[in-house]
């Protein structure tokens, strides 16, 4: 498999254990004190690390580190997003296409040739 297609795999399903760590919480745990939020999140966060750490050493091999960040910015949009509206059960609204536009923007001015 190419670099940058296991780098992409690897930093989306990095991403989904990132999204629970982050933000799951609120949900499961919010009767819970917050160092047991935090330690859960932690835990997760391990699982994240494990992915993240080896998709980013691969990445750099065949992308700069600016387009390593903003692929990694794209994904975890593209995780949060589903995330926000089917779990978080948030609205949909314009705030989240205005945000999709930016980090379309800085993916075509970090990816272009020049």
């Amino acid at each position: 498999m190419p670099p940058t297609l296991t780098t992409i795999l690897l930093l989306i399903c990095s991403n989904v254990f990132m999204t629970f760590a982050w933000y799951g919480h609120l949900k499961n745990l919010s009767t819970k004190p917050w160092i047991v939020a935090a330690l859960v999140s932690w835990g997760i966060a391990f699982f994240e690390y494990m992915l993240q750490v080896p998709a980013n050493r691969l990445g750099s091999t065949v992308l700069k580190l600016g387009q390593l960040k903003i692929m990694q910015e794209v994904i975890a949009l593209t995780v949060f997003i589903p995330f926000a509206l089917f779990y978080m059960k948030e609205k949909l609204s314009w705030d989240y296409l205005w945000a999709t536009l930016c980090i379309i923007g800085a993916a075509y001015f970090i990816f272009r040739r020049g």
